[in-house]
């Protein structure tokens, strides 16, 4: 077996959502334009501002793996959005875009044989492309549990 085969293919099906993972397609299907940027009581964000957060982090460590002297925004405010709902449907459509956009490229980079998953990122203190496709498939995966939370408390998700 070709491990070095086997941990990308992996890998990408993480990032996809396989497996016993939820994709960002399927957490965002059906969503009404008007429950996007609803805050159910006692929760702390919207639909909208767990996928614009998720777009800007996933921006942010695809960044750093093709750059690992790329400076990341401000923590926490760099990383959520200011408001509850997107200004426009347009804007909605493209952190969309965006988000796959992203992803896609992130899984380029684990599928490409010119890239070493496991070599230390130049500029960073011993990250790898290995471990930052790991932190994008885990980051997403936890704020799409909470969409579908969210989605539930608003009664607007059907499993």
């Amino acid at each position: 077996m070709d491990s070095d085969k086997i941990m990308r293919k992996q890998l990408v099906e993480l990032l996809e959502g396989k497996s016993a993972h939820l994709d960002f397609d399927r957490a965002i299907a059906n969503l009404p334009p008007k429950m996007r940027g609803v805050r159910p009581p006692n929760t702390p964000h919207t639909v909208w501002r767990l996928v614009e957060h998720m777009r800007l982090a996933q921006r942010d460590i695809l960044d750093f793996s093709k750059d690992g002297h790329h400076v990341s925004p401000e923590w926490p405010d760099g990383y959520w959005p200011e408001s509850d709902a997107p200004e426009s449907s347009k804007q909605w459509t493209q952190t969309v875009k965006a988000f796959h956009a992203d992803l896609e490229e992130m899984i380029a980079l684990v599928k490409s044989k010119k890239t070493d998953l496991l070599a230390p990122i130049e500029g960073g203190k011993g990250q790898t492309i290995f471990r930052e496709a790991m932190l994008v498939a885990d980051h997403n995966a936890y704020h799409l549990g909470q969409i579908v939370m969210v989605r539930r408390v608003l009664g607007v998700w059907k499993d």
